[in-house]
Formats: C-alpha cells, structure tokens, sequence
C-alpha cells in the first residue's frame, strides 16, 4: 500500500497530492489575473474600439 500523506483536504497518495497543489497554483494564478482584468471583455472591446476608430477618421 502507498504512503498517505495528510495534506489540507485528507490523507491522499503522493500523486493526488501534487496534483491538488498544481490546480491549487492554476486556480490562485487564475483568480489573480481576473482581479487585475486580464479576462475583462469590456476592457478589450473599448480597445478594439479605439483602434477601429482611429483607422476610420484617417
């Protein structure tokens, strides 16, 4: 039988455990970019918007 190693959510094998801290990183990662507007459609859109019109005065 393998080693259990307790970790924050039980006692997982190994595997498990390295696979929960790799989505634990990916989550935190994520959850920051969100707050900093990385995956913000309305602030893309106003920059699309300014290019358009800048191409379309000249």
């Amino acid at each position: 039988m393998t080693q259990m190693i307790h970790s924050k959510y039980g006692y997982e094998p190994p595997e498990w455990v390295q696979a929960d801290s790799r989505l634990d990183k990916w989550y935190k990662d994520k959850r920051r970019a969100k707050q900093h507007g990385a995956f913000s459609l309305e602030k893309n859109k106003e920059v699309q918007h300014g290019i358009t019109c800048k191409y379309s005065k000249e």
